[in-house]
């Protein structure tokens, strides 16, 4: 892979990280939605075969595309990885019974590599190791608190979240919720062991507990991050990332020159910042205005002695027109004016947009309006369907990791 990095919301797409989504969606059921981050439970097969021609698009426009469980499997043909690993597995989730863990343990250790991947991220039932368990505990015959033994991870076809290549690093997240936590670890492991990132740098535990998340993280360019506050991302997470990228490279950090903090409204609707404010072009941002006047915009810069200079800026266009060097930047209303069209089409993520290319974008085709907006306004959209992969509130940026743009 040649040209790593990273440097724009917008550069030419020329390699992306996804994940397929496969078993680890039938582990929904409706007790488990909420816990699980899902509003529904989505018809798998249906929402493979959307996964798959977004993937397919991509291929056709020039980006290369890789997946999370073939690097997986490629990582673990080294059995000491897959070793601790497997202690990882073991040791993390809920188990208080010494001779289930090693019934466990030996289970995993004997599975073939595609299954162990397939346990990573589909998680391990009950039902799986039933006639490997010597000595039953009463867990083996109470099922109904939960069916599994490791927990599925049904929210990693959103690959956008649990690491960010920013320049030519991987910053390694902390999800917020406990239903994806082990996402990260599945990225570092990826990162930090596959010859694919052999020439990235990896940032991981800088934010000391606190999660920050890739949904809330923009390249804006090559000198300026934006990083929205939010319910999946805290403040004191986002300090610790802002250290990190504005040191110089000397010491560790990325060089960059500033870091835009965009606070958004705390809720579950607007989760993440890409679920209101995406950029479609070099000098074009898509808006949800349901929180435009909401927004509160600070500029993070390091001072001496390793301490943040925090600013609050006036607006956001003045502030994204003095770091991206244009003359102007437009605001694109994703809804257009009608309030209860642009509500109902923010929940089903039209501003959740991935740039392939300066001013060309994919979106979901259902939200129509906000589509022609785009294209109304000389953005190029590329629809796809999205009926079944928009249940687990997420659209096209939130389902893809970029790896590659070229540089602007």
């Amino acid at each position: 892979m040649n040209n790593i990095g990273v440097t724009s919301e917008v550069g030419r797409l020329r390699a992306v990280l996804l994940h397929r989504p496969g078993r680890e969606l039938e582990s929904l059921t409706p007790q488990y939605l909420d816990s699980m981050l899902f509003e529904d439970i989505p018809y798998l097969e249906h929402m493979q075969y959307e996964h798959d021609q977004f993937a397919d698009l991509l291929r056709k426009q020039g980006c290369t595309v890789y997946y999370i469980e073939q690097l997986l499997n490629e990582v673990f043909s080294d059995n000491s990885l897959r070793t601790s690993a497997i202690s990882y597995l073991v040791d993390t989730s809920q188990l208080f019974s010494p001779s289930l863990k090693e019934s466990i343990r030996l289970h995993l250790e004997h599975a073939s590599t595609a299954d162990f991947v397939s346990y990573c991220i589909g998680g391990l039932l009950k039902s799986d190791i039933d006639d490997k368990v010597r000595h039953k505990t009463l867990s083996y015959y109470i099922r109904d608190a939960y069916p599994y033994y490791i927990a599925p991870l049904p929210n990693l076809y959103f690959t956008r979240d649990p690491a960010t290549v920013v320049g030519s690093s991987v910053a390694i997240h902390t999800m917020k919720t406990e239903a994806r936590r082990r996402e990260n670890w599945l990225l570092s492991l990826i990162a930090q062991h596959h010859p694919l990132f052999a020439s990235y740098r990896i940032h991981s535990d800088y934010s000391h507990g606190s999660s920050i998340e890739g949904g809330d993280v923009l390249i804006l360019n090559d000198s300026c991050a934006a990083v929205g506050s939010s319910a999946r991302t805290d403040v004191w997470a986002i300090e610790a990332f802002a250290k990190r990228i504005l040191s110089p490279p000397e010491v560790g950090g990325e060089g960059m020159q500033e870091v835009l903090v965009i606070q958004i409204p705390y809720t579950r609707a607007y989760m993440h910042l890409d679920t209101v404010l995406t950029m479609v072009d070099v000098d074009t941002f898509s808006l949800y205005g349901g929180v435009a006047s909401a927004l509160r915009i600070f500029s993070m810069t390091l001072g001496r002695g390793n301490n943040l200079r925090i600013q609050e800026e006036t607006n956001f266009q003045d502030a994204c027109r003095r770091i991206l060097r244009v003359p102007a930047v437009r605001i694109l209303h994703s809804g257009g004016n009608d309030k209860i069209v642009a509500a109902r089409e923010q929940w089903n993520d039209s501003t959740n947009t991935l740039a392939i290319a300066p001013g060309k974008v994919v979106t979901y085709k259902r939200n129509t309006v906000s589509n022609d907006l785009l294209e109304r306004h000389g953005i190029s959209v590329l629809p796809i369907d999205g009926s079944e992969l928009v249940r687990g509130r997420g659209g096209p940026r939130c389902m893809s990791m970029p790896l590659v743009r070229e540089s602007l």
